[in-house]
């Protein structure tokens, strides 16, 4: 390498073309003299500015209406990459921002557009680019607030995004938005190969070969073929499935507008729906805090337990109440609504037959799970919504609507599956087997809580009463690079383990994401028989008999840090009743009762092996640090900025006392 190499091969009429002047942009800015004297300066200058990116003069007074996305990538008008991006989720993204600025302009208004991309998490799976994950949420939540603020005149804001942390990120920036017209355009979700696994699925093939589960050849060519168009959150009720769907239910999207296909004409055309919305926001005078109100909140936590969406929305749902000023939910309110809310959503990855998410919208998506819900009297109707007018006036138009009757029929035409098979009545889904979403053990090994989707834990592992047991010594691993190395080596997990993972909690590793662990048992023909326990947090699209979320976490002096090889631990699961215990009941010498467990784990030390990863970047140890002031991960892992500055105050004001007593001291 020199700089020959590097300029050696300039064509010199390059600098022939150079130009210092140009004539600049045609006509006047549209402003009287007395609103060119008392504007901000800022905002006349903003008119240059746009001027001289080529905005038509005379059209420069319109409406601003700023359009985040989390875009990623370059893509070409006609589809191929120039950069690929992190993952498909956002790369098309661009097609849905063009879109809706195409509609604003139209309708007289001017469009902004700004972009903070985001991570895979399925990228970053087994890498120390995990422990960026959850962090990044508040962090692109603070750069989007920024932006938006950063536009002084700006009348609405509508956000581009699909994924599992750009996309609860968006949704906590528009949420802390209370007085302004935001609008969500869902990302929509990729197709499936016509044959082929999903993008869950395939994430399996490394340990499915080491374990002779699938052959070397078959496993590079599903690995080639599982993301099956461009665009799009993956093919399952995942993180972005998910959020997607909840953040529907919660009013801020467009009724229909979660998993539409992604690249295709309707799921354009939602962005353009989602233009004309927001500009009728602006002149109605609608805004974020009237339709975010506690009773959304409820309603999206409904269809959450509806749709048996990931348990990363536990995360997630409580962030975006903390930003809009609301009542942010507790353990006990998400236990109460699973209770009374059906599962009604037949997808990956939870079936009981796995349907693409895809299918899901095609059967009617939010609106049809919502009909079903308003039967059974469970729904807030009476809140607004986006469309402006109330949720219970969306579901009598979405009843009746052509909108409905052709995307059913077209399920039917395209792939011969009813529409009533995907999302079932609540006396189907009882018929069928399914069960509520997610279940909060507690015991002596999580005090605070645990979860665990136990609509997931294989149907053959439950006894005939509903619950799950499983009884049993324990291998502890202190961190998931360890764990996965043993599930790739015959013979280190059999049927019946307990694996506990410690360690993996904010301190540890940014509450990494567990999925290569999950989706490994789920797929090795063992797994099924196989628990396991850890203080991190766990893919939307993990299934089987997984505890997450153990708090304390192992680093916060947690039971689950003191726990050793050989120690029986105690699992049960009521998956009809959404009750369930994770304890240490002693060892195969000295069994003891629950409570002489818990004395025995306190009177431990931590584990030796357990600290924080020593590659874990300081972004993510202060990222730590605030959003344990904040409450920790059972209030969604939020920066409460009050209770961040105090305790600074507190800290400061205790390190001056004791610098004033030692000085004191030295003075004698």
């Amino acid at each position: 390498m020199s700089l020959t190499s590097i300029f050696g091969n300039e064509d010199k009429k390059l600098y022939d073309t150079i130009q210092t002047h140009a004539a600049g942009p045609a006509g006047t800015l549209p402003l009287t003299r007395d609103e060119l004297i008392k504007a901000p300066s800022g905002d006349v200058f903003g008119m240059t500015l746009n001027a001289g990116m080529g905005w038509q003069a005379s059209k420069l007074a319109g409406d601003d209406v700023m359009i985040l996305s989390t875009l990623g990538g370059m893509r070409a008008e006609d589809g191929h990459p120039i950069a690929v991006g992190l993952h498909t989720g956002h790369f098309e993204l661009g097609l849905q921002v063009k879109s809706a600025a195409d509609k604003i302009t139209a309708l007289g208004g001017v469009p902004y557009a700004a972009y903070v991309t985001d991570p895979c998490d399925g990228r970053t799976q087994g890498t120390t680019g995990m422990f960026d994950s959850l962090p990044y949420r508040n962090d692109a939540a603070t750069v989007f607030r920024r932006l938006i603020r950063s536009l002084p005149t700006r009348k609405a804001v509508i956000g581009v995004a699909a994924c599992d942390k750009g996309l609860p990120a968006m949704v906590m920036a528009l949420a802390s938005m209370h007085d302004l017209p935001t609008v969500l355009v869902p990302g929509g979700a990729t197709l499936m190969p016509t044959i082929g696994e999903d993008a869950g699925t395939v994430q399996t093939i490394g340990v499915r070969v080491a374990n002779h589960e699938l052959s070397y050849e078959d496993a590079i060519r599903l690995g080639c073929q599982a993301c099956a168009s461009a665009g799009g959150g993956c093919q399952f009720l995942g993180t972005a499935g998910t959020g997607q769907v909840v953040f529907e239910g919660m009013g801020l999207a467009l009724p229909h507008s979660a998993l539409a296909p992604s690249g295709q004409p309707i799921w354009e055309e939602i962005a353009k729906d989602s233009a004309v919305a927001a500009t009728d926001m602006i002149h109605s005078g609608l805004t974020t805090k009237d339709i975010i109100t506690d009773d959304a909140i409820e309603n999206a936590m409904m269809i959450h337990a509806a749709f048996g969406g990931s348990t990363n929305l536990l995360l997630h749902i409580p962030a975006v109440a903390y930003a809009a000023n609301l009542h942010v939910p507790t353990v006990h309110d998400w236990a109460r609504i699973n209770k009374e809310v059906p599962r009604l959503v037949s997808v990956l990855p939870n079936g009981p037959v796995y349907y693409p998410t895809v299918y899901a919208f095609l059967a009617g998506g939010v609106p049809e799970v919502m009909l079903h819900l308003r039967k059974l009297g469970l729904l807030h109707e009476n809140v607004m919504t986006v469309t402006g007018q109330t949720l219970g006036e969306n579901l009598d138009w979405w009843e009746k609507s052509d909108r409905r009757k052709l995307c059913r029929q077209r399920l039917e035409e395209i792939d011969g599956i009813s529409p009533d098979e995907v999302i079932m009545s609540p006396d189907q889904a009882k018929v069928r087997g399914l069960t509520s979403t997610i279940t909060f053990p507690v015991g002596n090994i999580a005090p605070e809580g645990s979860v665990i989707k136990s609509t997931a834990i294989d149907k053959s592992v439950i006894d005939d009463d509903g619950i799950y047991r499983h009884t049993g010594p324990i291998k502890v691993f202190t961190s998931e690079k360890a764990a996965i190395k043993a599930l790739k080596t015959q013979g280190d997990i059999n049927k019946g383990d307990t694996m506990v993972v410690m360690g993996g909690g904010p301190q540890g590793t940014g509450m990494e994401e567990t999925y290569q662990l999950t989706s490994a048992l789920k797929q090795l023909s063992f797994g099924k028989h196989v628990a396991l326990i850890t203080d991190a947090r766990f893919s939307g699209v993990s299934t089987g008999a997984c505890f997450g979320h153990i708090g304390p976490e192992a680093l916060s002096g947690g039971p689950i840090g003191k726990l050793q090889n050989g120690d029986i631990v105690e699992l049960i699961v009521d998956t009809i009743n959404l009750e369930g215990k994770i304890n240490f009941i002693g060892t195969k010498d000295q069994p003891v009762s629950y409570e002489e467990g818990a004395e025995i784990l306190a009177s431990r030390p931590l584990h030796p092996g357990v600290g924080p990863d020593p590659d874990l970047p300081d972004d993510t140890k202060l990222w730590a640090a605030l959003e344990s002031v904040g409450g920790g991960t059972w209030k969604g892992c939020v920066y409460d900025v009050d209770k961040i500055v105090a305790t600074i105050n507190a800290g400061k004001e205790a390190l001056d006392k004791n610098k004033s007593e030692n000085l004191t001291v030295e003075s004698k």
